[in-house]
């Protein structure tokens, strides 16, 4: 039984069932995809401290359970701003494309008078309500097997924004565990299908990509996730997230939606 949401093989991560999705038995959430590129866009060597200040995931087709090749590239080199690429291939198809853009980090002492937004720490998941998504099915899944839920707001039942504290409980790979940034990126494909506005069992509401803005990394475990969705007559939608984790707010995700009816 699969205890990572990949296996390790030469040069090629294989998906396990704990990364397949709700969506096709064939294929994989976003989520274990996130967390990939992000773990594959902090290999590169950096000429000191940088922070992930923002990925962009381009789910470019479904991607398979079946072995991903990766390729990694600096796109734009620099002391202060570097861009990196990732492109994940299934069977010589590239299946995913990202970048991340790092910015270097430094010690900056801020007035007391620096204005920014509410910091404080939100009620932390121990307050909150132990729920199993509500679309489990019957195969392992990472949605059902290898994260756990506790909402604080709202409800997987109900349609309309949600509060959901998430916890990845299996590493990448064997061996290989989760990084913050792959942690928080991990969790945060979810704001879609937590803040569902329209039935799921008559239409489906795929995101086409995930991009996420990042002040801070998570410092612990869970991350908060407060998502709320806008649907479009257009048959086009977006999902919103802001993120948290126990000390305070981490950044944004937005996630664009793809509507069809079943």
């Amino acid at each position: 039984m699969a205890q990572s949401l990949y296996e390790l093989d030469g040069e090629h991560f294989v998906p396990t069932e704990l990364s397949r999705g709700p969506w096709s038995p064939d294929a994989l959430h976003g989520g274990p995809v996130a967390a990939l590129v992000a773990h594959l866009a902090e290999t590169p060597d950096a000429p000191g401290p940088m922070h992930p200040a923002r990925l962009t995931l381009e789910l470019l087709r479904p991607v398979p359970l079946a072995p991903l090749r990766p390729e990694v590239r600096i796109l734009r080199p620099g002391r202060k701003v570097q861009l990196v690429g990732v492109s994940l291939f299934g069977a010589d198809l590239e299946v995913a494309r990202a970048t991340v853009l790092r910015l270097r980090t430094d010690s900056i002492a801020l007035p007391r008078d620096a204005a920014g937004g509410d910091t404080s720490p939100p009620p932390g998941p121990e307050r909150a309500v132990a729920v199993r998504p509500a679309w489990r099915g019957e195969l392992r899944a990472y949605h059902s097997h290898a994260t756990e839920h506790r909402i604080a707001n709202g409800s997987w039942e109900k349609l309309g924004p949600c509060t959901d504290w998430v916890r990845v409980l299996v590493p990448l790979a064997p061996g290989v565990a989760l990084s913050p940034f792959a942690r928080v990126a991990a969790a945060a494909d979810f704001g879609n299908g937590i803040s569902a506005a329209l039935p799921f069992d008559r239409f489906r509401f795929l995101n086409a990509d995930l991009t996420l803005h990042l002040h801070r990394l998570p410092g612990g475990e869970w991350v908060r996730l407060d998502a709320v969705s806008w649907p479009e007559p257009a048959g086009v939608g977006l999902a919103e997230s802001a993120l948290h984790d126990e000390r305070g707010p981490l950044g944004r995700a937005l996630q664009s939606l793809l509507l069809e009816r079943r």
